[in-house]
């Protein structure tokens, strides 16, 4: 059986932690914004910046929990027990994001019913002043964000939040240009629903990939058929069985499987040849594979 290289504990041997210097400049940016986005919104009377000013908050707790989640991730395990270390903190978080997404459509739909039928008294002039200064905010975290999204689940999870709020500060400012020009309130509403069915997609959406590394489904972009039949050619292999191909955490794909060879000596051969296989081909970063023969009557393995 090939040996492991166990958790080093270190943010560059993981993807999220070595994009945590972005969560942490988006975090300052937007949590500095949040406030004033929160008590503008109040004063305003503005259903659309107060629905804005909540997926804020969102955006805060859930680039906080990143952070934490990043430094989990990459701290050393000192106890022993967790031998795939932290790195699952992070899935934790993102799961964490996609509930406080929908917990803010859910609110946002539910103060837009209520206003049916009293309109409210709407300042427009401060919805653009604040919505045009939110749009800066979330641009420059989306920068700061997109080149980590691709790595990290956790930081995706940000990056998503983030391009929702982007959505709701142009939301806020049509709003603002809407009841300016027309002196109707209806405008502030329905685009604060617009916002709400954005943020509930995007999070339905992310909460899908949560699912699957949390059930241990095979990574995205990785047919097991395809590895299968890959190690099947391995020089030296005549059978392959008992496959499992799943994600750890983000660009963290893991392997086990059982191979069969027909000369008992050929076990380094194969090993060697079908690690470096599934490393090269398939950037699975942790392999674990059992070599048998054909002469056992029984595999040595998992019944299931």
């Amino acid at each position: 059986m090939s040996h492991g290289h166990g958790p080093r504990g270190t943010e560059g041997a993981h993807a999220g932690g070595r994009h945590r210097w972005r969560l942490a400049v988006a975090f300052g940016l937007v949590g500095a914004f949040f406030g004033v986005e929160l008590v503008t919104g109040l004063v305003s009377g503005s259903l659309a910046l107060l629905s804005d000013a909540g997926h804020m908050a969102a955006d805060v707790v859930t680039l906080g929990a990143a952070l934490v989640a990043t430094r989990i991730a990459t701290r050393a395990d000192t106890t022993g027990r967790r031998t795939f270390g932290s790195y699952r903190a992070e899935v934790f978080a993102t799961g964490l994001a996609v509930l406080l997404m929908l917990g803010v459509a859910v609110y946002i739909v539910v103060e837009a019913l209520g206003r049916i039928g009293s309109p409210a008294t709407v300042a427009s002039g401060a919805m653009l002043v604040v919505g045009s200064i939110g749009l800066v905010v979330n641009v420059v975290s989306l920068l700061l964000l997109r080149g980590g999204s691709r790595e990290s689940l956790n930081v995706k999870g940000a990056y998503l939040e983030v391009v929702a709020d982007t959505v709701g500060s142009i939301g806020v400012i049509a709003a603002a240009l809407m009841v300016r020009a027309t002196g109707s309130t209806y405008w502030d509403t329905v685009v604060a629903l617009a916002i709400a069915a954005f943020v509930a997609v995007r999070a339905v959406g992310l909460g899908g990939e949560v699912v699957a590394v949390l059930g241990q489904h095979a990574p995205s972009g990785m047919e097991p058929t395809a590895v299968l039949q890959a190690l099947g050619e391995v020089p030296g292999v005549t059978e392959v069985h008992d496959l499992h191909v799943w994600t750890l955490t983000s660009g963290m794909d893991v392997a086990t499987a059982h191979l069969v060879t027909s000369r008992a000596d050929a076990g380094p051969e194969v090993l060697e040849a079908a690690s470096r296989m599934l490393r090269e081909r398939f950037h699975v970063a942790h392999a674990t594979l059992q070599i048998e023969t054909t002469d056992r009557s029984r595999c040595q393995g998992a019944d299931w």
